[in-house]
């Protein structure tokens, strides 16, 4: 007899330690690394869903005290407000639809003003943005950008363990090759594929094993 499983939410470990550097990744790492020594107010990191962003932006946000705004929440009267709080910003999914471009405008103009610092984060390079405002997308285009690539199967076993062990759930060595033989190669699937094997443990009451998976993977 299965359960119907409750969604009673997990803990995404986001700190220094989880923070798995692989050649993927190890750029864009370094590069906010070197904060504040940039050459500029701003930078920008940009990769496929799931593939780490989100965990750098709140690593670079710990060590600079930043505040964090996703793109489509940021509003004209928002940068005054959002530098006076904090020595630097954090602006999240830069081209997912939604942005006030004359907001992250002057967002940007006030960092370079105040001697504050910005980190956007998108899908994709700030080159393939919509961007209407041509002052906007130059300076944009004058922002380092660093890229996050996708995983090898290394680092994506990695990633299986962690999104695994966030969620409190142990698996063998058998389950993880069984999962990267057929698994889409991205760290979103890794993540949608974490989920509904939980979920299927928890209504079956069973333990995560290659069975499971090759059920849930059909």
């Amino acid at each position: 007899m299965s359960q119907l499983p409750l969604d009673l939410g997990h803990r995404t470990a986001l700190s220094v330690g989880d923070f798995l550097v692989a050649p993927c990744n190890a750029e864009a790492h370094a590069w906010l690394g070197r904060w504040p020594d940039w050459p500029g107010p701003g930078s920008v990191i940009f990769g496929p869903a799931g593939c780490g962003k989100t965990h750098l932006a709140h690593l670079f946000a710990a060590a600079a005290g930043a505040v964090a705004i996703a793109a489509a929440d940021l509003a004209i009267d928002d940068p005054p407000r959002l530098l006076d709080a904090a020595a630097a910003v954090v602006v999240e999914d830069c081209d997912g639809g939604g942005l006030d471009e004359t907001a992250l405008f002057h967002l940007i103009n006030l960092a370079r003003e105040t001697g504050r610092f910005l980190l956007l984060t998108a899908r994709q390079a700030p080159s393939r943005w919509t961007v209407a405002l041509p002052d906007l997308r130059s300076r944009l285009l004058a922002m380092p950008a660093l890229a996050i690539g996708a995983p090898d199967d290394q680092v994506l076993a990695a990633v299986l363990v962690k999104l695994f062990a966030d969620r409190q759930i142990r698996v063998g060595e058998e389950v993880l090759a069984y999962l990267l033989g057929r698994m889409e190669r991205s760290f979103a699937a890794a993540a949608a594929l974490v989920e509904r094997l939980d979920k299927a443990a928890l209504a079956g009451r069973r333990a995560v094993t290659v069975p499971l998976a090759r059920e849930v993977m059909g």
